[in-house]
């Protein structure tokens, strides 16, 4: 007799070649959480930059404050951020009278709102890293007892609460303010 050959019944589960749905499925939700954090991570990132940027803006500016103070004799008087630019400037005194004087900060350093060249533009005001204008103020409310000025970023929402408290002192409770950036002291 003739030896028989078995011939391999056919599997009833094949070899599979590929991935499942529910595999693909998981893949790309780990994906989606692993994109998700280094978004996530980057943005903030980006922010402290930022917050950091406008604390060395604020600390050039603060030192220029007090270098105008001791060739003028006074802080600039305003709360008008053109006029503190034009008197950083050397183009205004502290009654915001035109004069004609040395700048104390270097532009190129420092960004505008709208890109405006306040070398032509006397209008042109100092911008943050979010690009707002920077806001200052000094004597410019009755009775004024602080004895310096108020410089600060309205920070990433944008808001500064209205109007300074009696004495001309920022108000940092205020909820608005609670993102901002200070000059440092």
């Amino acid at each position: 007799m003739a030896a028989s050959r078995e011939i391999p019944a056919a599997s009833a589960n094949p070899p599979r070649h590929g991935f499942t749905l529910v595999e693909l499925l998981a893949v790309l939700v780990i994906i989606g959480l692993l994109v998700g954090l280094v978004l996530g991570i980057g943005r903030y990132a980006i922010n402290s930059g930022k917050t950091s940027r406008a604390t060395a803006e604020l600390a050039v500016l603060s030192a220029a404050l007090e270098t105008y103070r001791q060739q003028q004799g006074d802080f600039p008087r305003t709360a008008d951020g053109a006029l503190l630019l034009q008197a950083l400037l050397g183009r205004r005194d502290p009654l915001n009278r035109n004069i004609n004087s040395r700048s104390l900060i270097d532009l190129a350093r420092f960004t505008t709102v709208n890109g405006r060249d306040p070398r032509q533009d006397p209008g042109a005001q100092l911008a943050d890293p979010w690009g707002q204008p920077y806001v200052y103020a000094y004597r410019t409310v009755t009775p004024w007892s602080n004895v310096s000025y108020v410089l600060q970023s309205a920070g990433p929402n944008g808001l500064i609460s209205s109007g300074l408290r009696p004495g001309g002192f920022i108000d940092i409770a205020h909820e608005a303010n609670a993102d901002n950036v200070l000059a440092p002291r």
